[in-house]
């Protein structure tokens, strides 16, 4: 059986550089305004006025732990829960030490050594990881003011069902936060269960249109933007990606 990316050395490198990014030299020129992405992902779409005093926030599908630690700049608890135990004890050495070190492909096989870092000035005891199944969560999280989903619903097997879990874990007036570039792959997730990307009765189904559905009855729609992100593969190929990100309020 092949090794899962996200639990390989190479996704973990991948993505130490998406989240930490220290590597801004190494960068193409063009590719500069896509760093940092699990820091904007919080920086530029939460409504950080609304969230108050001593919140809570629940970060699902996070990696190795950036936009946790950068919900813990304003939230007093921060819950990191991703499938892949490779990244959730990254994450955890990251909250526990402050740094990784690692190394990164440059050609071929070889590497470059490279030291993710947490910014100073975030309190890192506010955060802890966990392995969890977003479509399955466990019970006892209690509610929360901020849900973040970074590019997590187009990499899971039941979209909906993870989306249908979430009006109970958000207390009213909290904020939802998803960003996805809706690349639906049968890799990821059954042909019937994507949530956009095909036509249906001869007219295109659209993500977002179908994420209104689901959340309406207890979300209303407060921002809508364009994020860009790249993935660094090696010195000579980057991934270069467009989520859309949308911040939704519980009403109810």
């Amino acid at each position: 059986m092949a090794e899962n990316y996200y639990d390989s050395s190479r996704g973990i490198s991948e993505y130490l550089l998406l989240h930490y990014a220290g590597y801004e030299h190494r960068l193409p020129a063009a590719l500069a305004d896509a760093l940092q992405f699990p820091a904007r992902c919080v920086s530029e779409v939460l409504d950080v006025a609304r969230v108050p005093p001593q919140a809570r926030a629940l970060d699902l599908g996070c990696a190795v732990g950036r936009s946790s630690f950068e919900l813990a700049r304003h939230c007093a608890q921060v819950i990191g829960v991703d499938f892949s135990m490779h990244f959730v004890a990254v994450a955890t050495h990251l909250r526990e030490h402050g740094s990784f070190d690692f190394k990164y492909v440059e050609e071929g096989e070889l590497t470059h050594p490279h030291r993710a870092v947490v910014p100073a000035g975030i309190d890192r005891s506010r955060v802890s990881f966990e392995r969890g199944d977003a479509v399955n969560l466990r019970t006892g999280f209690g509610l929360f003011d901020v849900v973040l989903m970074a590019n997590l619903i187009d990499r899971v097997s039941e979209p909906a069902r993870c989306l249908q879990q979430l009006p109970a874990l958000l207390r009213p007036g909290g904020q939802l936060v998803i960003t996805s570039p809706y690349t639906w792959l049968e890799d990821f997730t059954p042909r019937e269960n994507w949530l956009g990307g095909f036509t249906s009765e001869g007219r295109p189904v659209r993500t977002f249109d179908t994420l209104g559905k689901i959340l309406a009855p207890h979300f209303a729609l407060a921002r809508r933007r364009d994020l860009s992100f790249v993935i660094r593969e090696h010195a000579r190929k980057y991934q270069l990606g467009f989520a859309e990100a949308t911040l939704w309020i519980k009403t109810k």
